[in-house]
């Protein structure tokens, strides 16, 4: 924005603006920093909708900012005459998150389009869902996933129930930028929109058919029911959604003993409990440990606040220590069994695929490739698998059986488009009852998979720079090694670079250049001798630019020490 400081007195003073808007924003009239913040830019509609801090101004989460993007939505919606299939609408339990939720929904009834809006909070893969059993043609998840409690978001669906990719996300994004003046946003009472017919609220017989859908896909229902009784499960929704299901579904399988850590089992947008609301992080699960210890659990699981991703720990009988898995553990854990358990029962698809991303672990080409199954690698974001899963849809030619990516998500069956933690609780929690028939253990299960495949690891590095001067520090990073011709990264060559959002696949020793096949991005590959690979990349969510890697090793000591010398060498190359 050319004059940060004109459009923060607009803001001040036009009639626009309501008067507790123009309140915060003169408390903050000696803080030259903080209007700048607030105001240097649009906060951008991107291929993930918006994300932001709460508050006033351009560059936050707010009822203008909300409002702009639900009008240039509508305008596309009703562009492609699709107005009376509807939009499906739901939120989680972050500040703000039910108010936005309602000003979504009426914005777009005002346009004439019809909206179906959740109760009450519930996670996305609930809404990815309801989509697809509504029939509408598009979705919006009021959520900031598991960014820190000052932020909120607005993701957006499309009819196939997975969020919006190209060339329709430019698209709605164009029609999010026209809208020009707040005055342009359609508005209608929420008394009026009912009366109309145009506002339905959706109860909890959307919970009763997705709960339905998942408990269709246990593969061993009796051996959960029987196995369930003696396992203990400590849970945590960490704040957020994913307890307006998950106790009851896990109740209604047979789980018998599920403790909820009570100290965070209420939809709290303050996340008193953690600073960070993220299953990735170890400093979330600290109650639910406790717990653990105090009750004798055998698996402790956590998701975020829109219960998408999953964390989850689990005791080593022989320590009696809780062990933590990552994202890629857990979701390869969950795809052994199941894809191990549906050939065994004749239910492995023929022309079944597993997708996974570029920095996910390789351990998922070696199970696709030990069951048959075709590995599919997109770039970063589960829309990418969910837009796999839709070619495959309409061409009827490949048969999905599991997905997932490195950042605590996966999705078990093509009932929705989006990382599903409740099916992942769930799927766990059926695996341990299965291993438990076996006298083994979820972490006994995690080293059967490691001895049979390999010694695979993986790391991830987030190097944080904020604000304006941050962001051009990242941008800096990106354009000078996309600018090196790196033949070396610590003990490995590096045999090919890909720069993604060139299209570029460069071999090292020849010199050859192709094609990478992926839709452009931001991204950076390095391949590299004794099957390593590292990947870095800009978040598109957070000020941060994130570093990926992962090794292969004869044993643990082996992969760890490999991973701990290829991140040292990672981090030089950055810095």
């Amino acid at each position: 924005m050319s004059n940060y400081l004109e459009e923060y007195q607009r803001w001040c003073e036009s009639p626009e603006f309501d008067e507790e808007t123009k309140k915060e924003l003169l408390s903050i009239k000696e803080d030259k920093e903080e209007i700048e913040d607030r105001f240097y830019k649009e906060l951008e509609f991107g291929t993930a909708g918006l994300r932001g801090i709460i508050g006033a101004g351009t560059n936050r989460m707010n009822q203008y900012t909300v409002g702009k993007a639900t009008q240039g939505l509508a305008n596309y919606i009703i562009e492609q005459g699709t107005q009376n299939k509807g939009v499906a609408i739901s939120y989680d339990s972050r500040k703000m998150s039910k108010e936005f939720s309602l000003q979504t929904a009426l914005i777009l009834c005002a346009n004439g389009i019809k909206a179906y809006l959740f109760e009450n909070l519930r996670p996305v893969p609930e809404l990815s869902f309801a989509v697809r059993e509504l029939g509408c043609t598009a979705g919006v998840m009021i959520t900031a996933s598991h960014n820190p409690p000052k932020y909120n978001g607005y993701k957006v669906y499309w009819d196939d129930g997975a969020q919006i990719v190209s060339p329709r996300d430019k698209d709605i994004i164009g029609k999010v930028r026209a809208v020009e003046k707040f005055s342009d946003i359609k508005q209608i009472s929420e008394e009026e929109a009912i009366q109309k017919g145009l506002l339905t609220i959706i109860g909890t017989q959307m919970d009763d058919k997705y709960l339905a859908v998942l408990k269709n896909s246990v593969l061993n229902p009796n051996i959960m029911r029987e196995q369930g009784k003696k396992i203990k499960v400590v849970y945590t929704p960490l704040h957020g959604t994913g307890n307006t299901v998950t106790e009851r579904l896990l109740k209604e399988l047979g789980m018998a003993n599920v403790y909820v850590v009570p100290e965070q089992s209420e939809p709290d947008g303050n996340f008193p409990t953690v600073d960070y609301p993220n299953p990735e992080d170890k400093k979330a699960f600290e109650l639910a440990l406790n717990l653990a210890k105090k009750v004798d659990a055998d698996i402790v699981l956590a998701t975020d606040p829109d219960a998408d991703r999953l964390g989850i720990y689990s005791k080593n009988p022989k320590t009696g220590e809780y062990m933590s898995y990552t994202g890629n553990m857990s979701a390869l854990l969950i795809a052994e069994y199941r894809i191990s358990q549906m050939k065994e029962k004749g239910l492995l698809p023929s022309n079944g695929m597993l997708i996974t991303t570029i920095v996910s672990s390789d351990l998922a080409k070696a199970i696709a490739k030990q069951y048959g199954l075709e590995c599919i690698e997109v770039l970063t974001g589960f829309k990418n698998i969910g837009s796999v899963m839709k070619k495959a849809e309409v061409n009827k030619d490949k048969t999905y059986v599991f997905g997932f990516e490195e950042s605590y998500g996966c999705l078990i069956g093509d009932y929705a488009r989006d990382k599903d933690a409740i099916a992942a609780v769930m799927s766990l929690c059926e695996a341990a009852c299965y291993y438990q028939s076996q006298n083994k253990t979820l972490w006994d299960a995690m080293n059967d998979i490691y001895e049979k495949y390999g010694y695979y690891k993986e790391e991830q590095v987030s190097i944080v720079r904020e604000g304006v001067q941050g962001a051009q520090e990242i941008k800096d990073m990106m354009t000078k090694l996309r600018n090196t011709d790196i033949e070396k990264i610590g003990d490995y060559r590096v045999l090919t670079f890909k720069d993604i959002e060139k299209d570029i696949v460069k071999n090292m020793q020849t010199g050859e250049i192709t094609k990478t096949g992926l839709s452009q991005s931001n991204v950076l590959y390095y391949e590299l001798e004794e099957d390593s690979w590292c990947c870095i990349r800009p978040s598109g969510t957070e000020p941060k630019i994130k570093l990926y890697m992962g090794v292969k090793g004869d044993s643990k000591e082996d992969s760890n020490r490999k991973i701990e010398k290829l991140k040292d060498a990672m981090l030089k190359i950055v810095e």
